[in-house]
């Protein structure tokens, strides 16, 4: 989860890919759209595999949390 980033000033204070100005929010409409991981790379090639996983990873602690919340 260390490439996942927040910086109050960047992008208002969304989370951020290794403090790039690429949000985890891009990163999950480019996959919702139906972009292969290859695609993503291939269009920032600035990100790596292991950016795209983080992004996913930090996608579903979200949820988990979010779920949490309502159950508790």
């Amino acid at each position: 989860m260390d490439r996942i980033t927040l910086e109050p000033g960047k992008r208002g204070g969304r989370p951020c890919i290794r403090g790039l100005r690429i949000t985890v929010y891009d990163v999950l409409s480019m996959l919702a759209s139906g972009m292969t991981h290859q695609e993503i790379l291939e269009d920032f090639p600035e990100l790596t595999v292991e950016d795209i996983m983080a992004v996913l990873a930090y996608a579903a602690d979200r949820e988990h949390q979010v779920y949490s919340l309502r159950v508790n």
